[in-house]
């Protein structure tokens, strides 16, 4: 064995007390308990100190093409409506140049925040035309070495209503997008819309994602349909939704039978806690509902659950750090959620069920597996989240692509 480097004392989830990892060829080598003097040799490391050491934080649910737009756009109401119509305004001036350096902004900040894939919508019709999602495909080869990019073809303003988007998506499908994505409560016929996302995607063999149910009111759910459409297709776990926050409004009886319906029909649901926040129950004036999905009680009834960022500085969400620990502490915040087991059900949703979203292992690293890991400031996952914690460093394929040093306190200040 021709050891790379070697990470020291380090928390492996799964496992017992410290290991270090050993990295060859862009693999993980070897692992062994840190007490046995394992992997002597020359090659350089890093002391983990304890800390937790996980495959990485992965982003189900962004819209990398609309973010930082925030100084463009007019914040009056705060509702989902104006921030819909806003963005259209505002992406009908985008540019390629635009849309890739305030992407580009984002995706860094992401990585040195310890996200190493993502999944990002892109909105393609007539007035954002493929000007962002061919920004956003450069972007993707451009920082490959850094970040797992998916694109998701998206119609934000509806199908129907919209003509010659639905042929957008078809053809950006042809050109490099991986996934298809609608938003049916911005159609006039939301059932028709479902019918033509899910039509694409069987034709070009891409899984689906949906937003849906963005509203606190319990009637006219598109749930039941997406549901339907996913069983009659046999599209189990290929389809995902994001926001749900109808879910919010339902009593306990009938929420259990929705949710058993979502997890029977193999469908992930991925919770927005930032935009939900900001958007719903705009039009309470007291006792306000958080208005966000309970994503621990439809885990705990067997849904795949994630949760992510979703917007950053833009009118649906006018602001983000790409932190996905602090998304995740917020849910644990909003969702009353503080127990060890509680908040490793949190860590989850942002790590090995955020994997399982993307079609990838949810498996703890292992000998053979790429050495695509990062480096947390907290011993566990419970830690991380209550923290939260910060990533400090991370290597994907073997190389290191960032490095937090702890900050330095000058205690030796004089008084006065």
């Amino acid at each position: 064995m021709t050891i790379d480097f070697v990470i020291r004392n380090a928390r492996l989830e799964g496992r017992e007390g410290l290991d270090d990892i050993a990295f060859e060829g862009g693999l993980i080598a070897g692992i062994a308990e840190s007490a046995a003097g394992s992997f002597v040799c020359d090659a350089p490391e890093r002391d983990a100190l304890g800390n937790l050491l996980c495959r990485g934080l992965v982003e189900t649910h962004l819209h990398l093409d609309k973010a930082g737009i925030i100084g463009r756009c007019t914040l009056c109401t705060g509702t989902l409506a104006e921030a819909v119509a806003e963005t259209s305004r505002a992406k009908a001036a985008f540019t390629q140049a635009d849309v890739y350096q305030r992407a580009a902004y984002v995706v860094e900040q992401a990585i040195v925040n310890g996200t190493n894939r993502l999944r990002t919508f892109v909105e393609i019709d007539g007035r954002a035309g493929f000007r962002s999602f061919e920004a956003i495909k450069r972007l993707r080869a451009d920082y490959r070495a850094l970040i797992d990019i998916e694109i998701c073809a998206f119609a934000q303003e509806g199908l129907t209503n919209d003509p010659g988007t639905l042929e957008m998506l078809d053809a950006a499908l042809q050109s490099g997008a991986d996934v298809v994505g609608g938003c049916p409560y911005t159609d006039p016929d939301p059932q028709a819309h479902i019918a033509a996302i899910f039509d694409l995607a069987e034709r070009h063999g891409v899984p689906v994602d949906f937003h849906l149910d963005f509203d606190l009111d319990p009637e006219g759910s598109n749930l039941p349909t997406v549901i339907a459409e996913t069983v009659r297709r046999g599209y189990q776990g290929r389809v995902s939704i994001g926001h749900v926050t109808k879910l919010s409004a339902l009593p306990p009886q009938a929420f259990a039978v929705i949710a058993r319906e979502i997890a029977d029909a193999g469908i992930a649901v991925t919770v927005l806690p930032a935009t939900d926040l900001f958007l719903t129950a705009r039009d309470a004036t007291h006792l306000v509902p958080r208005g966000v999905a309970p994503a621990h009680r439809l885990a705990s009834h067997g849904v795949l659950t994630t949760i992510s960022t979703n917007n950053v500085l833009n009118p649906f969400t006018p602001f983000g750090d790409m932190s996905l620990l602090r998304m995740a502490n917020l849910y644990a915040n909003i969702a009353q959620l503080g127990t060890d087991q509680a908040l490793a059900g949190v860590f989850d949703m942002i790590t090995v069920n955020a994997e399982r979203l993307l079609g990838r292992s949810a498996l703890p690293p292992a000998i053979g597996d790429p050495a695509t890991l990062v480096l947390l400031s907290a011993p566990s996952a419970a830690n991380a989240v209550a923290g939260p914690a910060t990533a400090t460093a991370a290597w994907k394929n073997g190389h290191q692509t960032f490095d937090r040093p702890p900050p330095r306190l000058f205690r030796n200040v004089p008084p006065g």
